[in-house]
Formats: C-alpha cells, structure tokens, sequence
C-alpha cells in the first residue's frame, strides 16, 4: 500500500532541512551570497571565495599532492579535512549537490589520523587524511542512503587506506538518468554554466568536483554514470570494467540484472588522483572479500610500458600509439563544441608523433537498442516497489521511460544475451583488424547538456555492453563565437534532429566539453597511462 503524497513530500523536505542543519553556522552563507550565486553563470570560483589562504591552497592541490603534503607534515588530516568539509558545505549551499554530510564524523577520523602520526611518525595506508566523496550509493555506518545496508565493501576499504569520508552526493531517481534530478533536493546545475546539466548519474560529484568541494570521488556507471559528470563538469573519471572493484553491498536499481553490470569508478580533478585511487583499492585484495571481482592487482608493468610510448610531455618515443578517432556513431551527430574538441585532441595527438587511424566499427545503434532493453527488463518492478515505499511520484523526466509494464519474456531476454555477444565478437573483430590501442570517441553528441534535451546516450552505453575500460578527460570549453551551427547539416533521423535544433550557441556557451579513452576489458592500467598521455599532448599545444 502506497504512503499518501504528503508524507514523502514532507520527509523531501525534512531531509533538506537535515542537510542543512549539519553544517555549521559560520559555515553557512549570508542571503547576499546565496543571492550572488544565484545571478552567476558560472560559480566555480566562487567555493574560494569563502576559504582561507591554506584552505584554497588544499583544495586547490590534487590528490596526489594533498597526499604528499599530509605524509611529509606540511599539513594534518584535521586541516585538510577542514578545508574540504568548509568547502563542499559552502558548495551545497551554491550548487545542491549534497544528499548528506558527516562532517563531525569526518573531524573525529581527522584527529585520530593525527594522532597516530603524532605518536609513530607513520602514515595509516596510501590515503592518509584524504578526503573522499561518495555518490549516494555507497553505504556509510550510521548515515542515511538514498536509494539502507551496513556498509559497502568499497567504503570499508577506502577507510582501512586511511581515507577520511566526509558527504554523499546527489544522484538522479532511479540512477538510470543522464542528469541529477529527484524528490529530495530538486537539480543539480552545472557549476560551469547553471544553465546547464550537470549529468548524471553520478552527477552530484562531477558538480562538487567542479566547485573545488572534493579532488577524488567514488562513483558507478552502467551507462555513462562516470564519464558523463566528468566530461559535463571538466574534470576526469575511470569506468573500470565490471568485476575489477568491489559493488557488494553496493544500493543498485534492479541488482538482479547482471548480465551488462554496473561498475564501480572515480571521478578527481587529475588522471594522477584516478591512478592513486584505483592503485590503492586494489592493493586490499578485494577479490578475497568479494567473490563477483577478478583477482587482478594493479599491475605496474602494464601501466609503465605504455607510459614509456611517449615522453613526460606526451611527445612519442620510438613507439608511438595508434589511437582510433570516432567522430560520430552514424545515429546522432555530435554539436560543433565536440568536433571541435574531437579535432583538438586528433591535432595534439599528431603533433605529438601519434598516429590516428578513422574508427568505423559495427553500427552502435545495436548495442544501444540490446543494452536499453536490458536495464528495462524487469517492466520498472524495482524502481516502482521502492517509490511505493514512499508514495512518491517519478518525476516528469522519467514518467514515460518507467511506466510499469510486464517484464522481458524469459526467451527474449536469452535471444537478446545472444546478440549481445555477437555485437561484441564483431566489435572485437573490428578491433583486431585496426589493431588500435585504444579509440577517442565523443561522451555524448553535446556538451552539458540543456536540461530535458538529452536525446541520445548511445555513446557511453556501447562502451558498457562490452564491459570495455574508459577514462575521461577535459579538453576545452564550448564558445559561441567559434561554434556555430553548421546550416547544411542534414539530420541522419527523427532523434538526430531533435538534437541538432536543440543546440543554441549562447546557451551552450562556457559548457565543458571532455571526450572519453576506450580500451578492451580489464585494461584499466593501459587507459589510465594513455590517457595521461593524450592529455600531455593537449598540454603542449
């Protein structure tokens, strides 16, 4: 039996207010703050602002550097906790991207991490007084999560590395959604542009990232949940393939639907801050606690031998890479910003020595139309038994894709499984016969989107039905005096043109633009090392 509308209306609200009430008052900003942000395009400056000089050098270091700076003394874990607990309050304030903070808890972790360095002159792990966000999936002890376990494994890890973790994260209902929008706390804007998404699902991370409220985040993917904050907001994120981190006892929407997963990544504001992630994870042997992951540690002489393809500036040694370039899926044509972000990172990439090769592989239309069919399988019978739990309404974006319907029939879901694998056999197929190390292709066919007017997610979601490795990284930023509409496009369909008349250069103007790094299953040391290169490649141009 359904609870009535008031209720969940009122307990939305109580959770706002319960956000707010654990931030402290001298953390909380005046009506004339609130009311500048409000009348800014663009707040990424604005978290800084309030912070003191060490506080803005800390939250302005990576992760790696905050790390370093925590190991030699510069700093303690209390004043680095500090920094960022000050910063993703004040971001929240700006950007609601926060469904809950622990800030006291977080302090009280800080001071014993300090304590302990006091005492032995050693540091607790790899992670030592980093702050670490997480996406409102991962369960914390004692905390609220939106999607209600102990803890997730992941979240006991990173604690055993001496992580310090601090808020959870805004995420959209039903976490199957391009953008950040739900009961509780409304949208989540794009820090670079508040006319804009700032992606989903893990998009409450992307938008703390963006305002300087966190360097390193723990986020899922199972259509893009990683790669579309990061490139939403300019910042970086990995898309592991499923099974190389641990999801147990991770909230999920319909967990019994495993045949295309979805996989724990990172999000940071550097490639260096994912490798450290990924890098430190893996060294607790998850595999031992987990049975669903692979056991494979992070293995160094992957990583280091394509690291070795280029020099620290991204300039090619004696073996340069071969890198696909996909410009467009042949379903829906990317905006002017991401071509010409596309060209920017193929120009740099030459420039560097690297060859770049056309991609042209099998039609992704395929795999979008059997992956969609899958994460719509159970009829909506998960997402609907948790809103009745509450009583409450999907919201208007999701009213038609999650209508309650029957299942799958049990021999369209086995015929569907079959020509899943094919698409993978003759996408692999493709691969080996360009023999590529990896491919640069789009994130999506635009930039941040506008709000409503994601059409088309093909371009990440071909990458999770094959379970394939993907970082993100930034390139460059929309610009309406550059990136004009193209009078003599001819839209390719129906979606194409949805999406070609729903490009306005003004709008869009200042969005991120980020393309996504592809490589096969299992090769997430290959793409991180490559990754660091196109970057530097784009460095020196």
């Amino acid at each position: 039996m359904s609870a009535p509308a008031s209720n969940w209306q009122s307990r939305a609200t109580e959770k706002r207010a319960s956000i707010l009430a654990r931030i402290s008052l001298e953390w909380r900003l005046s009506p004339e703050d609130l009311a500048k942000a409000e009348g800014e395009r663009d707040i990424t400056g604005l978290v800084q602002e309030h912070l003191e000089a060490a506080e803005s050098r800390i939250v302005a270091s990576d992760a790696t550097a905050i790390v370093s700076l925590l190991r030699d003394g510069t700093f303690s874990a209390t004043q680095v906790a500090t920094a960022f607990c000050k910063a993703a309050a004040i971001a929240h304030q700006i950007g609601n991207c926060l469904h809950e903070v622990f800030f006291d808890q977080a302090m009280e972790r800080a001071k014993e991490l300090d304590t302990h360095f006091q005492k032995t002159g050693t540091v607790c792990g790899p992670l030592h007084g980093l702050p670490i966000s997480l996406k409102d999936q991962f369960h914390v002890k004692g905390m609220d999560t939106t999607m209600g376990y102990i803890e997730s494994q992941i979240t006991t890890e990173l604690l055993s590395l001496g992580a310090i973790l601090y808020c959870k994260t805004s995420l959209p209902q039903t976490l199957l959604f391009g953008e950040t929008k739900n009961n509780i706390i409304g949208e989540t804007v794009n820090p670079h542009n508040r006319k804009l998404s700032c992606g989903g699902s893990s998009g409450g991370e992307g938008a703390l990232q963006a305002l300087g409220g966190s360097v390193l985040g723990v986020g899922t993917d199972i259509g893009g949940s990683v790669r579309i904050p990061a490139a939403f907001n300019g910042i970086f994120s990995l898309k592991p393939t499923p099974e190389r981190l641990s999801y147990r006892d991770v909230a999920n929407t319909n967990p019994g639907q495993n045949t295309y997963r979805s996989t724990v990544g990172f999000l940071s504001t550097s490639i260096a801050g994912l490798e450290l992630a990924l890098r430190a994870t893996l060294s607790t042997e998850p595999w031992l606690r987990d049975p669903a992951v692979v056991p494979i540690p992070f293995r160094q002489e992957i990583f280091e031998l394509y690291r070795s393809r280029a020099e620290g500036d991204g300039k090619a040694s004696s073996r340069p890479l071969k890198l696909g370039i996909l410009w467009t899926d042949r379903s829906v044509g990317p905006h002017p910003p991401i071509i010409r972000g596309l060209r920017q990172v193929v120009e740099a990439v030459k420039a560097a020595g690297h060859k770049i090769v056309d991609w042209d592989p099998p039609l992704q239309a395929t795999a979008k139309r059997v992956h969609v069919s899958f994460l719509l399988a159970d009829g909506g019978h998960d997402i609907h038994s948790h809103l009745d739990l509450s009583g409450e309404p999907l919201i208007p974006d999701l009213e038609e894709a999650f209508e309650l319907k029957p299942p799958m029939d049990l021999l369209e879901y086995q015929r569907l499984t079959l020509e899943g694998l094919d698409y993978e056999q003759a996408y692999s197929d493709y691969w080996n016969s360009t023999a590529v190390d990896a491919v640069i292709m789009p994130v999506a066919p635009h930039a941040a989107v506008i709000p409503g007017k994601y059409y088309h997610t093909a371009y990440t979601e071909v990458i999770n039905l094959m379970n394939y490795s993907a970082a993100v990284i930034p390139v460059t930023k929309a610009d309406k005096s550059i990136d004009v509409p193209d009078i003599t496009y001819e839209p390719l369909n129906d979606v194409d043109k949805k999406n070609w008349e729903a490009y306005d250069p003004e709008i869009y103007d200042g969005a991120p633009v980020g393309v996504q790094l592809v490589a096969r299953k299992f090769e997430e040391e290959k793409i991180l090392a490559i990754a660091e290169i196109v970057s530097a490649c784009l460095a020196r141009c």
